[in-house]
């Protein structure tokens, strides 16, 4: 229950990460995969590497990826097409990430 709890909010933020539009909004997405795959290193029994890893991802380079994509005035059309194309095998390399934690956290 709480592995689906977990890991269901991280799995949609990832496949938003390269569904957004906006590359602000992309780059914002994995912020809430940090948090929950903090949440998924506590119940492993891992509480140091469950604080750092947030701190370290989304202090560091969330952050300069936040910058980057400002400074950078990137073209939402050039993305969305990229995107597109990848966005089936992202989709089932996530779908047997997912599958695999399931079935081990069971």
């Amino acid at each position: 229950m709480i592995l689906s709890v977990l890991s269901s909010p991280a799995l949609v933020s990832g496949l938003m990460v390269a569904r957004a539009k906006n590359p602000v909004h992309s780059v914002l997405f994995p912020i809430p995969v940090f948090r929950d795959t903090s949440g998924l290193l506590l119940l492993l029994g891992l509480d140091f590497f469950a604080m750092i890893f947030p701190v370290v991802h989304i202090g560091a380079i969330a952050v300069s990826f936040l910058f980057v994509v400002m400074m950078f005035h990137i073209q939402i059309a050039e993305i969305h097409e990229e995107v597109l194309r990848y966005l089936p095998v992202s989709g089932i390399i996530g779908l047997i990430f997912w599958w695999e934690m399931f079935f081990h956290f069971r």
